[in-house]
């Protein structure tokens, strides 16, 4: 039988907090009135601010300072390969020209951080995801995969062929009961690995939440063993916002229904961990109207999907916010 404590002290011998240590001493609540919200805006540098990350953060703004709660502005870069030189720069002068004013962030004078649950760069909390994935590893519930890229396409391949569902899982996850010893081994060989979160799901297992926009939805389960931590250390988007969003304090998640997808793989993980997931609401993305059809702006060929094209074009900054608020509330 594995030893889960051994394998988690092997595998993170610089992490000596707990989960529970984390969320008292460095990040406890807010202590904010009932039924106030705390929200975030979490873009990437990885390009110009969209105008439907403006559309976004304005909802998420309104809805925290309507109910006396916070906002605040977090940068997701862990996607190092697209970030763009001055990214977050472009990001906070983007959104002051038109008003969103956030209570947290790297928001001060060069990007200084602002507020007491920082750092607001994800790059810059690697620590904490190491603490909560020790943790996991610890109850059984996330192991290290030595799988190669080429190994993993192969996989694909071969589900692909088969009509399966894409993804490790079921018995294409050969390294999910690796021995405590087949792990040593490959730790000794310096074999790259990442950290995988060991599924309870199964095909057909189905899954039900409120989303405070849309209502009721259900959707099929998770069962994929999804990658926590990446071969450097760093989180996938999934493992990293479960994280933030927990030691944040964020009660209420707005952003984009090509979310919706996600929901069961960011459910599962909080369950997992432990931890209460915030609730959910998910806004239709901002349409273009074209040859008597709709469809989604477009970075690459629609101009106005930028919001330094409303500046440009001396649109006043209360118009264009004027504008998305008519959408937000346009029934």
């Amino acid at each position: 039988m594995m030893d889960h404590a051994k394998l988690a002290q092997l595998l993170f011998p610089h992490v000596t907090q707990t989960p529970q240590q984390v969320l008292e001493e460095i990040f406890p609540p807010r202590g904010l009135k009932e039924g106030a919200l705390v929200t975030r805006f979490a873009p990437s540098p990885t390009g110009f601010l969209h105008i439907g990350g403006l559309f976004v953060s304005m909802i998420c703004e309104r809805a925290a300072h309507t109910s006396g709660g916070k906002v605040f502005l977090r940068i997701e870069d862990t996607d190092k390969k697209r970030e763009v030189e001055g990214g977050v720069q472009q990001i906070v002068q983007g959104l002051r020209a038109f008003g969103i004013n956030f209570d947290e962030g790297p928001i001060g004078e060069d990007n200084a951080q602002v507020g007491d649950y920082a750092p607001y760069i994800q790059s810059r909390r690697a620590e904490y995801y190491h603490v909560f994935c020790k943790d996991l590893v610890e109850k059984g519930l996330a192991y290290p995969c030595f799988c190669t890229a080429e190994e993993i396409a192969e996989l694909r391949a071969r589900q692909e062929e088969k009509g399966i569902t894409p993804g490790y899982w079921g018995e294409d996850a050969k390294c999910r009961d690796l021995t405590l010893e087949q792990i040593e081994e490959n730790l000794k060989a310096g074999k790259p690995y990442v950290m995988r979160m060991r599924s309870p799901g199964k095909p057909g297992d189905r899954v039900k939440y409120k989303d405070v926009i849309r209502g009721d939805i259900e959707m099929e389960a998770n069962f994929v063993d999804v990658v926590l931590l990446k071969s450097d250390g760093i989180p996938t988007y999934h493992f990293a916002h479960i994280v933030d969003d927990t030691t944040m304090r964020v009660n209420q998640v707005i952003r984009g229904d090509e979310w919706i997808a996600s929901v069961p793989i960011h459910l599962q993980m909080f369950w997992l961990c432990g931890l209460k997931a915030p609730k959910y609401g998910h806004i239709a993305p901002i349409m273009k109207e074209e040859d008597g059809s709709k469809r989604k702006l477009s970075k690459r060929k629609d101009p106005e999907a930028s919001v330094d094209f409303f500046v440009q074009e001396g649109y006043p900054a209360e118009a264009v916010v004027e504008y998305l608020l008519t959408i937000a509330n346009s029934n």
